[in-house]
């Protein structure tokens, strides 16, 4: 996994990032727990929880 500083923070993000918007409406507590697990595992830090998709 890329990672890259998050401005002047200090902090490093993953370049990829999990959007979790349709978790709760389109996908169950057990899949949404796996989906992340999975995106941990991969290296990815930055997860989306914005409850408004663009």
């Amino acid at each position: 996994m890329e990672y890259t500083q998050l401005g002047r923070s200090g902090l490093k993000v993953s370049r990829l990032r999990l959007r979790a918007t349709n978790f709760g409406p389109e996908t169950d507590p057990t899949e949404s727990f796996a989906i992340m697990d999975a995106a941990q595992a991969a290296g990815i830090n930055d997860v989306d929880t914005a409850n408004v998709a663009w």
